[in-house]
């Protein structure tokens, strides 16, 4: 219990040190070494029999070292397993690799694998005592790697596995984004004519005297109330957006309720819906295909679904299967996934080539994904006009209705 928040500690005050010294041979050696005390980086290069000369800080990190993302995990086991493939020892990749990384805070990370691994943990034991970083599908395939000598394998599946599901998540976000830019900005430029502009036309209206169109007269007074209560609709924005983030942390059945949502959100919960699909596919393939057994590779694919909804189906799947049943069998029991994807979980059972047919399966539902994606975006193009034409139409021609008025009159 005490060994956590002293590492938690460590990270706090790490520092990137650049050394010099001498190699065997008398030869002149450099390079960079992360640690949080001078003494650590003497000790790191006295046990590679390195004379050191001069040790220099070169920055503190504190809390900047960076936000370790998914990419990087990715290219750290790709360069993994190119360094293993060429034949060079695991404790010497991990070195090469830590100094090749850009970012402070995943070269740290590497090394503290490399201390693991140094002190007598294996590589996918090291990777356990990390799981905010190293999902339990890496330590499983790394695991299965070391059992099986072919970790350079597997961890090029893994590379490959992360590298499909960030492309996912980027399209998905893509999707999302979008229409919440085009309200965020049909809002903003709503606002600000009602705040800003129309203002000046009232008091150009005031000298009139005479009485204002309908629609001219509903503006302003939309105008006024957004000019008193613009700070309460940014408050009640803010609000929103804060319970709904906070309820969805607290409350597993609120946070159920808001993912069956949005799985019947038009267009976007389709894109949701075969997301989850083929996140699911593509980790059981990636899983099973690894040689890991079907009910913890369901487990693994449970944490990776991406929506509860399609959690807790794979949840009762694993249970199904545990007792027997046949996976597409079970699929099908949950009426959660497509007939199209039960079909070929089940010729895939039966050809005794599951892993092939799941990672097709996870193929056909990405692109499926794209070409949604895609006529999202088109179709909001246009919307887009339509939208902010009538809105900024609208106002304009409400502002300038009495002036048009007023020169028929004369």
């Amino acid at each position: 219990m005490a060994t956590k928040p002293m590492r938690k500690a460590q990270k706090s005050k790490l520092y990137r040190w650049r050394w010099t010294g001498k190699g065997p041979g008398g030869r002149k050696v450099g390079g960079e070494i992360i640690a949080a005390r001078k003494a650590e980086v003497e000790k790191t290069l006295f046990g590679q029999n390195i004379i050191v000369k001069n040790i220099r800080r070169k920055s503190g990190f504190g809390g900047g070292m960076g936000k370790i993302k998914p990419r990087d995990i990715m290219l750290f086991a790709r360069q993994m397993a190119t360094m293993i493939r060429a034949g060079v020892p695991v404790l010497q990749a991990f070195q090469v690799v830590a100094e090749s990384l850009k970012k402070p805070a995943m070269s740290a990370l590497v090394q503290e694998l490399m201390n693991d691994v140094a002190a007598g943990s294996s590589f996918s034991e090291a990777l356990k005592r990390h799981p905010q970083h190293f999902d339990r599908l890496f330590a499983n395939l790394v695991e299965a790697g070391e059992q099986s000598g072919s970790l350079d394998r597997m961890l090029e599946r893994v590379a490959a596995y992360k590298e499909k599901v960030e492309s996912l998540k980027s399209r998905v976000k893509k999707a999302l984004w979008y229409p919440a830019a085009v309200i965020m900005v049909a809002i903003g430029v709503t606002a600000l004519l009602l705040i800003k502009v129309v203002p000046q036309f009232e008091s150009l209206f005031s000298g009139f005297g005479a009485e204002l169109p309908a629609m001219t007269r509903m503006t302003i007074s939309l105008s006024e109330f957004a000019q008193q209560y613009w700070w309460w609709g940014l408050l009640g924005i803010a609000g929103f957006i804060f319970f709904l983030r906070a309820g969805m942390k607290k409350s597993e059945a609120f946070r159920y309720k808001m993912h069956a949502l949005s799985l019947r959100i038009p267009v976007i919960g389709d894109i949701l819906d075969k997301s989850s699909v083929a996140r699911y596919s593509r980790t059981l393939a990636t899983t099973f295909g690894a040689g890991v057994p079907l009910v913890e590779a369901l487990e693994t694919a449970e944490g990776a679904a991406g929506n509860m909804v399609y959690e807790r189906a794979i949840a009762q799947i694993r249970e199904d299967v545990a007792t027997g049943q046949q996976l597409n069998f079970a699929m099908r029991l949950t009426e959660q996934f497509p007939a199209l994807a039960v079909q070929m979980v089940g010729i895939g059972e039966e050809a005794g080539s599951l892993d092939a047919m799941l990672n097709r399966v996870a193929d056909y539902y990405e692109e499926e994904v794209d070409n949604k994606v895609d006529t999202l975006t088109s179709l909001l193009e246009p919307f887009i006009i339509v939208v902010l034409g009538v809105l900024v139409g609208g106002l304009v021609i409400s502002m300038y209705l009495p002036i048009f008025e007023l020169g028929s009159v004369i």
